[in-house]
């Protein structure tokens, strides 16, 4: 009897972290460069006197998926998709570098550019920021140029810093951005190209997610079936031996 409640909780445990990981890749269906994760376990034998049949299930890290999301024409001079491998390099509120596939530049009043509050690094590793400009423009190199006002030739003001590193790497964090594993920061790969006024969607199917979500929640119903038949197994032997 307790060989089947091990197993139950351990499975229901399992079940409810992988809803998680599921919920929040639904949650960012929409977000632009989001990669979706996927829930990772085992089965681990518990050891101890007596017969050796009880299991666990544990759950490890969640793993990260990096196949591409669809590609769309919006228009905007400050949006960006990755094509093919490669990643923009950000910053984060520690001074860390991180990286993303996200291209929805923003451009704050001082000419700082950022992508969902979190800095945009130059090639040079430095935060990018703009001069005034009439108009601005971003090459398949990821080299920015503007127009200064009042017009004229343009200027090149900076370069996106874009990397390629291997995916065993990095790690997604809990700010949603990929940091390198050992935390020093990836070197420019001049042959990463972007394609301006595009945007790159997430990578997560909802209906797959959707899917999987109603597939869990069967789970765990027969997971919780299971921890009262154990109850009502652990009572009925209980009653045996009262009655001795």
């Amino acid at each position: 009897m307790d060989s089947l409640l091990f197993t139950a909780t351990s499975g229901a445990s399992r079940v409810l972290k992988a809803q998680q990981v599921r919920s929040n890749n639904l949650s960012n269906a929409d977000t632009a460069g989001f990669r979706a994760d996927m829930e990772r376990m085992q089965s681990v034998e518990v050891k101890g006197a007596g017969f050796d049949g009880r299991t666990l299930a544990v759950t490890n890290s969640a793993m990260t998926r990096f196949d591409s999301g669809d590609v769309t024409k919006t228009g905007r001079s400050l949006d960006v998709a990755i094509m093919g491998d490669g990643f923009m390099a950000l910053q984060t509120p520690a001074g860390n570098e991180a990286y993303t596939r996200a291209g929805n530049i923003k451009v704050d009043n001082f000419g700082a550019l950022s992508v969902n509050g979190f800095p945009v690094l130059d090639a040079g590793g430095g935060a990018l920021v703009l001069p005034d400009y009439q108009k601005v423009q971003i090459s398949e190199r990821g080299l920015v140029s503007v127009v200064p006002p009042g017009g004229g030739a343009e200027i090149q003001v900076g370069a996106l810093k874009l990397v390629n590193p291997d995916i065993r790497q990095i790690q997604k964090e809990s700010d949603s951005l990929l940091h390198s594993i050992d935390g020093a920061p990836f070197d420019v790969d001049p042959r990463v190209q972007v394609a301006s006024e595009h945007i790159e969607g997430s990578n997560v199917s909802a209906i797959d997610e959707l899917v999987g979500v109603m597939s869990l929640t069967r789970n765990f119903e027969m997971q919780i079936r299971m921890m009262k038949t154990a109850e009502t197994l652990a009572q009925a032997g209980n009653k045996l031996m009262a009655a001795r």
